[in-house]
């Protein structure tokens, strides 16, 4: 893996599997907005899929390359962890926004745990 997030196998099988937690947290945070902020019915049910496709478009399509894998889109590093930090402080807001504020604390609390525990991608990123 380029990125070379967490040396050893068990390790980076453990980050990976806490990013992708993270990742889906993110999204089901962003859609339980959306459920609060949708309306009624279909409207509701549209505005949900709609908010979940955009972010994990944007989430899936604008990577660096062989991090891991090939990228749809290639973007630099910084502007690839641009994009995570939106993301992930889009997803925090929205609990903010929904009232779930020990919700939002902790969410963001693991993402700056998680950037914090990343450095070396972070770096790796920075350098793309």
């Amino acid at each position: 893996m380029a990125a070379n997030t967490v040396t050893g196998g068990i390790l980076q099988v453990i980050y990976l599997l806490a990013r992708m937690t993270l990742e889906i947290l993110g999204l089901a945070a962003i859609a339980y907005w959306g459920w609060r902020i949708g309306g009624e019915g279909l409207q509701r049910i549209a505005v949900v899929a709609t908010l979940l496709v955009l972010t994990m478009a944007l989430w899936g399509i604008f990577r660096v390359p062989n991090d891991p894998g090939p990228a749809p889109v290639a973007v630099p590093g910084i502007l690839r962890l641009g994009l995570e930090v939106v993301l992930f402080g889009f997803a925090a807001w929205t609990l903010f926004d929904a009232d779930a504020l020990r919700m939002g604390w902790g969410f963001a609390a693991l993402v700056i745990l998680h950037y914090l525990i990343s450095l070396p991608r972070i770096l790796w990123l920075v350098k793309q």
